[in-house]
C-alpha cells in the first residue's frame, strides 16, 4: 500500500518568503550602506582635494595641485589643466598628469587649443564624451600618443571669466565618465577658481612690494647723487629681477641720429649689447619712442613688426618695451625687457607698474642732465674768470714785456742780438693773438652761441659725451677762429661731428682725444680712440679709399663709418685741397687726421 505524499503547511511556505524578502532587504540595504560608504569617501577626497588646493598660494603649484587632485578624484588614467592665453582662443600653457616625460617630449609641442581642446575653450559648461574620437571637433591624437576614449572636461571660471579648462581621459577602471564624476570635477573648478584667484592677489601684492622696495632704492640713489649709470643699471636690474625677464636694457636717442643707443644692458649678454644703435624703424624700442606708450610682442622672432632683428639677437622670446617720459611729456628713453622664448608674455598687469618704474629711469636722466648743466655752468664761470685773468693779467705784462724789449732795442749795438731780441718781441705778440683767440673761445663757449670754429667744436664734443658714456678729451691750439676760412672751419665740424658719431656707433671706446689746430698752412683735426680698432687686413697707415677703417664689418671701431663714410670724410677734405689719414696706433684703437690748407680753394 503505497504512502500519502508529504503535505506542505502554510505556514513553513510563509516563512521561507519571508526570509527571502529579508535577504533581499539586506541585500539592498547593503548595497546602500557601500554606496554611502562611497559616497562619503569620495566627498571626504573632495573636501581634502579643495583643502589643499586652497592652501597654495603660488600659482604654478596651485594649478598642479588641481590637475592631481582633479585625476584622483574621478579615477582618471590622465589629466591635464590649459590656461587661456591673452588672446582667449589658444592655450598659453598646458599641465600634464599621467604623461611621463619621456613621452611628452616624444609628442612634441603642447597643444595650442586647437580642435577639441579649443571647443572646450568656448563651451560655457561641462563636456562629457563616451568617445573622444566621435565628436566633429576632434582632430585624432597625434603620432605617438597614449590611446585615450572617454572624455571629460570642465571650465575653471575666475571672477565670471574662464581662465582655463581641467581634461580628464581614461577612466581607469574601462568605463565612462558619470554624472556624479561631473558634478564632483564642476565642484573642483569652482575651488580651482577660488585658488587662482587667491595665488593671483597674493602674486600681484608680492609684486607691488617689490616695485615698492626698488622704487625706494632708486630715489634713495638719486638723492645721493649717485652716477646716471649706476642708477639706470639699478632700474635695469631691478625690473628684470621683478618681471623675471632674461635681459633688459635702456636706450636713449643717439644725438645728430634718427637712431637710438642702448646706453645700459642687464642680464644674459649684457656686455655684447652695450652701446648698440638700434634704428627707430622695426624695433620695439623705437615704436615705444615714437609712441609714447608701452609696445609688447608674445615672440620678437616672429612678429611681423620687428624687420631690425631681435633687440639682443637669438635666445629671447616675448619682449615689452615701455618709454621713459616726464612730467613735461618729453620721452628721454625707452626700457626693454625681454623673456626666453617659451615663456609667458608680458601682461598688462605687469606693465602698469613698469610704466611708473620707467618713469624714475626719466626721472635719473633728467636729474643727470641737470647736474652735469650745473656743473657745466660752473665750468663755465670758472673759464670767465680763467679768461678775465688771462686779459687783465697775462695780455697785459706779455704787452708791457713786448714793448720794454722793443724800446731796448734801440739801444743793442749788436746786430745778431738786436735780432734776437726783436724776434722774441714777434714770438710775444704771436703769444698774445693766441691768447686772445682762447679767450674768445672761452666766452664764446659761456655764451653757447658762439659761431666760431672754437666754439663749434666745443659744443660737439660736449654733445657727444652722452651718446659715448664719457667726456671726449678736446685739445684747440692755433687761431681757429681767425686764421681757418668760412669753407675750411665749416667742413672740419662737420667731420668732427662725422667723427664723433661714429666713435659712438661702432668703437665701443673707453677713451676718445680729439685735437684741432690751426698751424701757419694748415687746419688739422685728429680724433683717436682705444676702440675695437682697423680690421687686421687693412693695416696702419691706410687711406680713406684703400681700405675702410672702422665700421667695415659693422663690429670694427673708429671714428669712420665704413667705407662709405670714410670716402665722404675724405671727400670733404679733398674738395678743399687736403686729405684724410686713418691710422691704427701702436697701443690699438683708431686714428683719424683730417687736414685742409688754410688757403682752402672753394669747392
Amino acid at each position: 500500500m503505497d504512502s500519502a505524499p508529504p503535505q506542505r503547511t502554510p505556514g513553513r511556505s510563509a516563512r521561507s518568503r519571508e526570509q527571502s524578502r529579508l535577504d533581499e532587504l539586506l541585500d539592498e540595504l547593503q548595497a546602500r550602506v557601500d554606496a554611502a560608504r562611497v559616497t562619503r569617501t569620495r566627498i571626504h577626497g573632495l573636501f581634502e582635494a579643495v583643502l589643499s588646493v586652497g592652501r597654495e598660494l603660488e600659482l604654478d603649484q596651485a594649478l598642479r595641485r588641481v590637475v592631481e587632485a582633479g585625476a584622483a578624484l574621478v579615477d582618471a588614467r590622465y589629466a591635464a589643466l590649459g590656461v587661456v592665453g591673452p588672446d582667449g582662443c589658444t592655450l598659453s600653457r598646458f599641465l600634464t598628469v599621467g604623461i611621463g616625460g619621456e613621452e611628452a617630449a616624444a609628442l612634441g609641442p603642447p597643444p595650442s587649443g586647437r580642435g577639441l581642446l579649443g571647443e572646450l575653450i568656448r563651451s560655457p559648461g561641462p563636456l562629457r564624451l563616451a568617445d573622444m574620437s566621435a565628436h566633429p571637433a576632434a582632430y585624432g591624437l597625434p603620432e605617438g600618443h597614449p590611446p585615450m576614449r572617454t572624455f571629460l572636461g570642465v571650465p575653471i571660471r575666475v571672477r565670471g571669466e574662464v581662465f582655463g579648462t581641467l581634461y580628464l581621459a581614461e577612466k581607469q577602471c574601462g568605463g565612462e565618465f558619470d554624472a556624479e564624476d561631473e558634478v564632483v570635477l564642476a565642484t573642483l573648478a569652482v575651488a580651482a577658481g577660488v585658488a587662482v584667484d587667491n595665488a593671483r592677489l597674493y602674486e600681484e601684492a608680492r609684486r607691488r612690494q617689490a616695485w615698492l622696495q626698488a622704487g625706494g632704492e632708486v630715489i634713495g640713489s638719486l638723492l645721493s647723487g649717485s652716477p646716471q649709470g649706476q642708477v639706470l643699471g639699478l632700474i635695469a636690474e631691478r625690473a628684470r629681477e621683478i618681471t623675471g625677464a632674461a635681459v633688459a636694457d635702456v636706450a636713449v636717442p643717439l644725438p645728430g641720429t634718427g637712431d637710438l643707443v642702448v646706453e645700459l644692458a642687464a642680464g644674459e649678454g649684457a656686455a655684447g649689447r652695450e652701446g648698440l644703435v638700434l634704428p627707430l624703424e622695426g624695433t620695439l624700442t623705437g615704436a615705444a619712442l615714437t609712441g609714447a606708450a608701452p609696445v609688447s610682442s608674445p615672440d620678437v622672432h616672429s612678429d611681423p613688426r620687428l624687420t631690425a632683428g631681435p633687440p639682443g639677437g637669438s635666445g629671447l622670446g616675448p619682449a615689452v618695451a615701455v618709454p621713459m617720459g616726464t612730467a613735461a611729456g618729453r620721452t628721454r628713453g625707452v626700457l626693454m625687457l625681454a623673456r626666453r622664448p617659451g615663456e609667458q608674455p608680458f601682461t598688462e598687469e605687469e606693465v602698469r607698474p613698469l610704466l611708473g618704474f620707467a618713469g624714475q629711469a626719466a626721472l635719473a636722466l633728467e636729474l643727470a642732465a641737470h647736474r652735469r648743466d650745473a656743473e657745466q655752468l660752473a665750468i663755465l664761470e670758472d673759464r670767465d674768470r680763467i679768461a678775465r685773468d688771462l686779459h687783465d693779467l697775462a695780455i697785459q705784462r706779455l704787452f708791457a714785456t713786448g714793448m720794454t724789449l722793443q724800446s731796448a732795442g734801440r739801444f743793442i749795438d749788436h746786430p745778431e742780438a738786436a735780432d734776437r731780441v726783436m724776434r722774441a718781441v714777434d714770438d710775444l705778440d704771436e703769444t698774445i693773438r693766441i691768447i686772445r683767440s682762447a679767450i674768445f673761445g672761452l666766452r664764446a663757449r659761456e655764451r653757447g652761441s658762439g659761431r666760431g670754429l672754437r666754439a663749434r667744436a666745443a659744443r660737439l664734443v660736449d654733445e657727444a659725451a652722452s651718446a659715448l658714456g664719457f667726456a671726449p678729451r678736446l685739445r684747440m691750439e692755433g687761431l681757429l677762429d681767425t686764421a681757418v676760412p668760412p669753407a675750411a672751419a665749416e667742413a672740419a665740424a662737420a667731420a668732427l661731428a662725422a667723427a664723433l658719431a661714429n666713435a659712438a656707433r661702432h668703437a665701443r671706446a673707453r677713451r676718445v682725444d680729439v685735437v684741432l689746430e690751426a698751424g701757419a698752412d694748415l687746419v688739422t683735426l685728429t680724433v683717436e680712440d682705444d676702440g675695437a680698432g682697423l680690421p687686421a687686413e687693412e693695416g696702419a697707415g691706410g687711406s680713406a679709399d684703400g681700405g675702410g677703417g672702422p665700421g667695415d664689418g659693422g663690429d670694427g671701431g673708429g671714428p669712420g663709418d665704413g667705407r662709405g663714410g670714410l670716402r665722404d670724410l675724405a671727400r670733404s677734405a679733398e674738395e678743399l685741397g687736403g686729405a684724410l689719414l686713418v691710422e691704427t696706433p701702436r697701443g690699438g684703437g683708431t686714428r683719424l687726421v683730417w687736414r685742409v690748407p688754410l688757403a682752402a680753394r672753394a669747392a
